[in-house]
């Protein structure tokens, strides 16, 4: 298996031994119960579900709360799944908690980067604008300038750098050191910053050395 099931609690900095001060991010990671087991016979490929954080009975649907019950486990708020080779080495309705990582490994984590909402071109893709008011540019500042030629194409190109939503989609961000680990409260303490809100879910996965 690759990963876990974290929350994201916040930022902070810490001190190193040679006395650097650095940014870190503090993710509480499980304890994650195994909900479902996937095989290569059943389903084509083998995988284990991973759910984390217990939900109300009264907001579980039927089909799903049966999901939960042939595992023996409470309902859940995030399931993830995760790869595995030999699925052999997991029991359903086990759980894996933060033991699973070791100081000074490296991780991949991904999550939904925050939502900025609709945002014009300066700010969406770092365009400049006219930079001055001069010749009597007073309204177009933050403006996006022409978007195309005329009678030919007499279209805009898909891709188009333009206005729009902006943030709210699925971000990894790659090779982020573990410095420290608090088992007695499952935080998981990784140099540097992490897509998503606080209270957001991440996926942690271990890095794949070549």
């Amino acid at each position: 298996m690759s990963g876990l099931i974290g929350i994201n609690i916040g930022m902070t900095s810490i001190f190193l031994k040679n006395g650097e001060n650095v940014p870190c991010t503090i993710i509480q990671v499980g304890p994650c119960y195994i909900t479902q087991i996937k095989t290569i016979e059943n389903d084509g490929y083998s995988s284990i579900q991973l759910g984390v954080d217990d939900k109300k009975i009264k907001k579980t649907n039927k089909s799903l709360f049966n999901h939960f019950k042939k595992a023996g486990l409470s309902p859940k708020k995030k399931l993830l799944e995760f790869r595995v080779n030999k699925i052999s080495n997991f029991i359903l309705g086990n759980s894996i908690n933060i033991n699973f990582f070791k100081e000074g490994e490296f991780v991949h984590v991904k999550g939904i980067s925050k939502g900025k909402g609709f945002q014009g071109v300066i700010k969406r893709h770092n365009f400049s604008g006219v930079g001055e008011r001069t010749h009597g540019q007073h309204n177009r500042l933050r403006a996006p300038g022409s978007i195309g030629a005329g009678s030919d194409p007499s279209r805009v190109f898909k891709g188009k750098k333009m206005a729009g939503k902006m943030g709210k989609k699925n971000v990894t961000v790659k090779n982020l050191k573990i410095l420290k680990i608090d088992s007695d409260q499952n935080f998981l303490i990784l140099k540097g910053s992490v897509p998503g809100n606080k209270n957001s879910y991440l996926m942690i996965q271990k890095k794949e050395w070549n």
